[in-house]
């Protein structure tokens, strides 16, 4: 399996021919989607959720289709009828030839005050897991985590927990827009030092084999 680091929270990755996409959001680039015959959405924030990126996919190939919970579906369904799912934790399918296995519930808490929406994590082919903006724990083994290394929801002590209660193999940062590369290896030398598994960051566009 190939995976692509793009932008802030999207991902692809890339099996036999076949392309998914993770949350191909607002700050990710505007072609994040192109070219794939899949897409997943963890949830409906516009870092994660953008409707015009998804329009990219989803207009130049008429086989694409989206699994993603009930808040985003309700605004692609009808322009895609038939090729929006909604998915929920517990769930399991097969997307563009991949396994997927839906786990957790709600977004992590921002503050007291705000109502927490729901969010989902994708266990795709049993091995990578994105967990949205959450830092939802799977009930089963992880291979490569891809971790949310800095969000309005989150600080490192927490992340780096996360990481020590998954056990990956490894842990590919994710959700780093916000991060300034001055920052950069202060939370390299955390996460690496104290989270228990190998640690690493690609660069938009960036690729590794798994």
């Amino acid at each position: 399996m190939k995976l692509t680091k793009k932008s802030h929270a999207c991902v692809r990755l890339e099996k036999d021919g076949q392309t998914l996409v993770i949350d191909p959001g607002s700050f990710s680039e505007e072609d994040a989607a192109a070219g794939a015959d899949a897409v997943l959405v963890t949830h409906e924030h516009p870092d994660h959720f953008s409707e015009p990126r998804l329009r990219v996919a989803m207009d130049a190939n008429p086989a694409a289709e989206i699994w993603t919970l009930r808040s985003v579906a309700e605004q692609l369904s009808a322009a895609y009828p038939g090729r929006v799912h909604t998915v929920g934790d517990g769930d399991t399918f097969t997307a563009a030839g991949f396994d997927v296995q839906v786990h957790g519930e709600l977004h992590a808490v921002i503050h007291p005050d705000l109502p927490r929406i729901t969010n989902v994590g994708f266990l795709v082919d049993g091995s990578v897991f994105h967990p949205g903006d959450a830092l939802t724990v799977p009930d089963r083994p992880v291979e490569t985590l891809m971790l949310p290394v800095m969000a309005p929801w989150s600080k490192v002590s927490e992340v780096i927990e996360y990481v020590r209660e998954v056990k990956p193999r490894r842990a590919i940062d994710i959700h780093d827009a916000l991060l300034t590369e001055l920052a950069r290896p202060i939370y390299d030398t955390h996460i690496g030092n104290l989270g228990g598994a190998e640690h690493s960051r690609l660069s938009s566009g960036e690729s590794t084999e798994l």
